[in-house]
């Protein structure tokens, strides 16, 4: 099975008639059987909210949820503010996302490592302890620096990855130096395979005191050929595992949405709501500008 969708579903104009449409995560459903949940990396979220997400998604729809910031080494100095311990920070983790695990919508928690996260004894002996404190629960490994698919460390940190049962996420995004991994095609888990499509921007992956860098690094549009490339690995990886789970994570310009429909027509992975067609926008009325003085007698 193929599943594809987008990181995040608050920032893709392109699926919704209205910009003022009320519930982004329903509608987003009608599009796509799957999403990244992104702000479970900046804070750790109330099960409420979860319960919510659940709630607005159809009985078959799947969620990959983002690792906190805290459990992946991001906050450096914060350590792991602001929880008193690990034990306390990934247990209100598990606590957060008990309600999509419990309605069978947990595709894996996704663990990006840091670009500064090198391959070395202390970052192996970090990751084994990370996936023992998750339990049983179905986890992804992301990495952002080279040193782990150097040519000579390629299928150790595979089998590694095999090994300590975590998914391997299979990357596409700009070749620019030690803090960027080259596309790894390779399945590590019988039931799920990961691919996360963030762009090619080179000159916009490296913050080099870009003021807007954040929203300048994902800012790339993938043409056909560079999607019917992604399409034939798809099919590839799709007869080594049970689910393939595509996500494009290319949001800065609005081009995500419109890439995955086009990759789902490649692959005949046919939308939830039966078409691939884009909706026809709903704009305000204008407002004619002469009725403004339209008033009665006694104004």
């Amino acid at each position: 099975m193929i599943e594809i969708g987008l990181c995040g579903w608050g920032d893709h104009d392109a699926i919704y008639a209205s910009p003022k449409e009320k519930n982004k995560l329903a509608a987003y459903a009608n599009w796509f059987p799957t999403v990244e949940v992104d702000s479970s990396f900046y804070a750790v979220q109330a099960p409420r909210l979860a319960e919510k997400w659940v709630a607005d998604t159809p009985p078959n729809f799947r969620f990959v949820v983002k690792a906190y910031q805290g459990m992946t080494g991001h906050t450096r100095g914060g350590g792991i503010r602001p929880f008193e311990s690990e034990e306390a920070m990934y247990a209100a983790f598990l606590a957060s996302i008990e309600p999509i695990r419990a309605a069978g919508k947990l595709s894996a928690v996704l663990f990006q490592y840091p670009p500064w996260f090198r391959c070395d004894r202390e970052h192996v002996a970090q990751l084994r302890a990370a996936k023992a404190r998750m339990t049983d629960i179905p986890c992804a490994l992301e990495f952002r620096h080279q040193s782990w698919y150097e040519p000579a460390m390629r299928e150790r940190t595979l089998d590694f990855t095999r090994r300590e049962g975590w998914i391997h996420t299979v990357c596409d995004e700009p070749q620019a130096g030690e803090g960027s991994v080259p596309i790894v095609e390779a399945v590590t888990d019988a039931q799920l395979s990961l691919i996360r499509l963030h762009g090619r921007n080179v000159s916009g992956w490296h913050s080099s005191g870009q003021p807007n860098w954040r929203d300048v690094r994902y800012l790339y549009r993938y043409n056909d050929d560079e999607l019917e490339e992604w399409a034939q690995r798809i099919r590839r990886l799709a007869e080594q595992t049970e689910r393939v789970c595509v996500l494009f994570n290319n949001n800065s310009g609005g081009d995500a949405a419109d890439n995955a429909l086009t990759l789902m027509r490649m692959l005949d992975v046919v939308p939830p709501r039966g078409s691939y067609d884009l909706p026809v926008k709903i704009e305000p009325e204008p407002v004619d500008q002469l009725d403004l003085f339209d008033l009665p007698d006694t104004w």
